[in-house]
């Protein structure tokens, strides 16, 4: 009977290590994400803002080619 519960000790004590590190490579990742979001919502309010001053005068900006070609859901993924 005893060395059942020190095997079973042993095993919750190993998958509580393993609950850790998955915590921390999730936390890792959730502030990758942030700051990626964070990143991609500068870059929309300065182009909103670009946008927003003089339309007019933006026709000779590079950022002024065919809209219809940006895909912006590869923003999210790098």
């Amino acid at each position: 009977m005893k060395a059942q519960l020190e095997q079973r000790l042993t095993d919750l004590k190993q998958e509580f290590e393993s609950g850790e590190k998955m915590l921390q490579e999730l936390d890792i990742k959730r502030t990758n994400l942030q700051q990626t979001l964070l990143r991609i919502s500068g870059a929309i309010q300065v182009l909103e803002e670009i946008l927003a001053s003089d339309p007019e005068s933006s026709n000779d900006s590079p950022l002024n080619g065919d809209r219809s070609t940006v895909d912006n859901s590869s923003l999210i993924h790098s």
